[in-house]
């Protein structure tokens, strides 16, 4: 069978745009995603994916630990599947390993043992509740050993020796961040400030009495992360929408109706309303991480411990998301807890590149086939053979498969092939790839055909 070469024209090369909706619900202390419902099976006990989690390789999701067996019958084929590589002198290993125990820790192991990871890889939202983003810090004393938190005072415009007042402060001291999180989005949240004022660190100065609307490091802060593996490149700008539920009732909702990422309340109930309008915290599109510093009070008359250790307080946006991992539950916060829930919800973007590829079968060519139903039935495939010769017989004729209106009467020969696949060679003659057809197309000799290939890469 003759190749064809693709010609330039042939080629395009494009990107494909897509917005996949993305919502989780939060109710008593669970996550879930798309309104998936929790695992169930035969094996339910030992899912390990849980609602609300997407699974990197789906993985493991209704397998065993361990081989086992119900009514007398063994289960040792459905034991979890677990990446492992041999400890050799290349000294390949795992991206995470420990310090101690077994033949999983890389410390441990002797060259010739198989260390073994684990799966499945999930990933869901996060929370954490930052209980003044910046004021607190952690100080490490190389004296003695010990990590302590303390009061980190700043002041804009202060001194550089008025900004650390504890005397426990000693020339081998260092400080550590308190939440790590928030001090390693400062830069990028002022690289922002560009978009809206409200994502800058410090507010904008008061020119009457010198001093800053808001400093973040002073504020409380309710950190909401996702996943890039659920947005893809971006959260899609404007799409984000928080909404706050009290006994099933919306309370209040959130969204970015400027487009420029600050989080607008757009509803509440009787006594939120008030607040409409005002910006209740920032969202970062490309990083996929939510702010909220919103304090003003949805719903004054309830009071509901909703942070771990527990304090009651009335539901404000600083709440959201409250038992989202982060250790808040009816244990910490009281039966009235399960009053709450929270929607969150969005679109991704998603960039495809796609190649499309035109093949062309014109007129008078691709008329030929390789398969030996191609041949008249019962003919002699060779003309000659020995132990020196091998002739295959050059007179042999040709299936007529035209179709005729009578019956038991064969109509005029007519050269013509059912093309199935389309086959795609690289340079050299490997073959990279085949198109299947759904049904095979039937190609006469005075016909032309175009196939249109497409591949996502």
């Amino acid at each position: 069978m003759a190749t064809k070469k693709f010609r330039p024209q042939d080629i395009v090369l494009n990107t494909m745009k897509t917005h996949p909706r993305c919502e989780f619900f939060i109710f008593d202390s669970k996550v879930y995603y798309n309104s998936v419902p929790e695992q169930s099976g035969a094996f339910s006990a030992n899912v390990v994916t849980k609602p609300g989690h997407i699974s990197l390789y789906e993985y493991n999701i209704d397998r065993q630990a361990s081989g086992s067996s119900t009514n007398g019958k063994a289960h040792a084929f459905n034991e979890f599947i677990r990446p492992f590589i041999t400890k050799d002198s290349a000294g390949s290993s795992f991206r995470s390993v420990t310090s101690s125990g077994g033949l999983n820790e890389w410390t441990t192991a002797s060259v010739g043992d198989v260390l073994y990871g684990q799966y499945p890889m999930t990933a869901s939202i996060s929370r954490k509740y930052l209980d003044v983003a910046g004021h607190k810090m952690a100080v490490y004393n190389s004296e003695t050993e010990d990590t302590q938190k303390i009061d980190y005072y700043y002041s804009p415009g202060a001194p550089e020796s008025d900004k650390f007042t504890d005397p426990r402060i000693g020339e081998s001291a260092r400080l550590i961040p308190q939440y790590p999180h928030y001090w390693a989005l400062k830069n990028r949240l002022d690289f922002y400030g560009s978009q809206s004022p409200h994502f800058r660190v410090t507010g904008n100065l008061d020119a009457h009495e010198d001093s800053y609307e808001w400093i973040k490091d002073y504020q409380t802060i309710n950190l909401i992360s996702i996943p890039s593996i659920f947005f893809g490149s971006k959260i899609k700008p404007g799409s984000l929408s928080l909404k706050w539920y009290y006994t099933g009732s919306l309370a209040g909702e959130l969204r970015d109706i400027k487009r420029n990422g600050e989080l607008i309340q757009v509803s509440g109930g009787v006594h939120a309303s008030s607040h409409n309008n005002k910006v209740a915290g920032v969202v970062m599109y490309d990083e996929g991480f939510i702010l909220l510093t919103g304090s003003w009070e949805l719903m004054p008359d309830h009071e509901i411990p909703m942070t771990n250790p527990s304090s009651s307080d009335s539901p404000k946006w600083i709440y959201f998301g409250a038992g989202t991992e982060d250790g808040v539950n009816t244990s910490t916060a009281g039966a009235n807890f399960i009053s709450c829930s929270f929607n969150l919800s969005f679109e991704g973007t998603n960039e495809t590149q796609v190649m499309t590829m035109f093949t062309h079968a014109k007129r008078g060519e691709v008329n030929y086939s390789n398969n030996p139903t191609f041949l008249l039935y019962g003919q002699d495939n060779l003309k000659i053979t020995s132990s020196n010769i091998y002739e295959e017989n050059p007179d042999r004729l040709l299936a007529n498969v035209a179709s005729s209106s009578f019956t038991g009467h064969s109509a005029s020969f007519e050269r013509q092939v059912f093309i199935s696949r389309v086959a795609i060679y690289d340079e050299s003659k490997n073959l990279i790839g085949v198109a299947t057809l759904a049904n095979p197309v039937l190609k006469k000799e005075d016909q032309d055909y175009t196939f249109k290939l497409k591949l996502d890469i």
